[in-house]
């Protein structure tokens, strides 16, 4: 299960995909009413428009680049298991529903599905909404096979691995930095997902300190991505570094993708790798906003060289990895994969 994508880069399209998108309660946590206003009102009236000219940038003949890397992501994985694979979207299509109803098709005596949120980290407005929605309609059919979630892996051996090793290539470029330039959210959700009420920042090194607020701490996660694969591929700690992107507001969490890129050059990083860790798939948010966008934005800083590196996709690693939880589950292990409680 993905994040989704508009249908096309018809006007009509973005806004309906915007619309569903901001107005999703754990994305925009304000009051239904307020909410509406905002998004309805002001919000999708001026940016449907714009984002309908950047997702004509990336746009593939095959369609949105999420959509079309999901499904190949799916063909790879189905390549590798006997069970059988579907795609499911948290926005837009195909719903979870159409997901299930696939499955059940396919095997009527359905005992067990296992929903893949492609969110290594957790976060109200990425694996939970994605979680709640797809629980949501299962409960609404009533469908009477078990379902179960992959539990964010941010810090799992495996797929710490397959980062590093799809980082690793692009080490050999001549580079100053590594950006590891992660989905912005938010601080007040950073609070509202901290299951103690009084640890996440509030208590001084918060994501150094240990504590359960931790299993759903959306910066102590990225934090430990960023460790675990430096320390992997043996970066100096004075070679990278963390920023967040794609904000909409204030009390965001710091420092800010743009603003870092802008400020580099004049700190002596001319030869830049960026890596977006918070995306399994490459989307609008890498191939427009950093790729494009933030490449100009560094080189017009005075920067002199500047490389994306790409997201996972349908790297073999990444595949070996689903692969292997899947079968691991299917042994009876239970650390990745839990039932869901309804």
């Amino acid at each position: 299960m993905n994040l989704g994508s508009p249908d096309s880069t018809a006007v009509r399209d973005v806004r309906k995909y915007l619309n569903e998108f901001l107005m999703d309660g754990r994305v925009i946590d304000i009051p239904f009413i307020a909410r509406a206003l905002l998004v309805r009102g002001i919000i999708v009236p001026f940016r449907a428009p714009k984002s309908a000219e950047a997702y004509k940038t990336i746009w593939t003949k095959d369609g949105s680049p999420l959509i079309v890397l999901t499904r190949q992501l799916q063909q790879s994985l189905q390549q590798q298991v006997k069970e059988p694979v579907a795609v499911a979207m948290r926005y837009g299509s195909p719903s979870p529903q159409e997901a299930y109803e696939q499955l059940l098709q396919q095997y009527p005596g359905l005992d067990e599905v296992i929903l893949v949120p492609l969110y290594p980290h957790y976060a109200m407005s990425s694996y939970e909404t994605a979680v709640e929605y797809a629980k949501e309609q299962y409960e609404q059919k009533k469908y009477p096979f078990k379902l179960s979630v992959l539990k964010p892996f941010y810090n799992e051996p495996d797929y710490i691995q397959a980062l590093a090793a799809s980082i690793e290539p692009w080490l050999a470029k001549e580079y100053d930095h590594i950006l590891f330039s992660y989905h912005g959210i938010p601080e007040r959700h950073i609070r509202k997902s901290d299951t103690t009420g009084c640890h996440c920042l509030q208590v001084n090194n918060c994501c150094e300190t240990a504590s359960p607020a931790h299993a759903t701490c959306y910066r102590h996660q990225v934090f430990t991505t960023t460790r675990l694969v430096t320390e992997k591929l043996n970066i100096p700690s004075n070679k990278f570094s963390i920023s967040f992107q794609s904000r909409l507001g204030k009390g965001w969490l710091q420092p800010f993708t743009d603003i870092h890129l802008e400020e580099m050059p004049k700190e002596g990083i001319k030869k830049l790798l960026v890596i977006c860790p918070a995306f399994v798939s490459d989307c609008l948010e890498t191939l427009e906003e950093i790729a494009e966008r933030g490449k100009e934005t560094f080189m017009h800083a005075g920067g002199e060289s500047y490389h994306m590196i790409p997201c996972l996709n349908t790297h073999p690693l990444w595949v070996a990895t689903l692969s292997k939880w899947v079968e691991a589950y299917g042994n009876g292990s239970d650390e990745l994969i839990k039932k869901i409680e309804l």
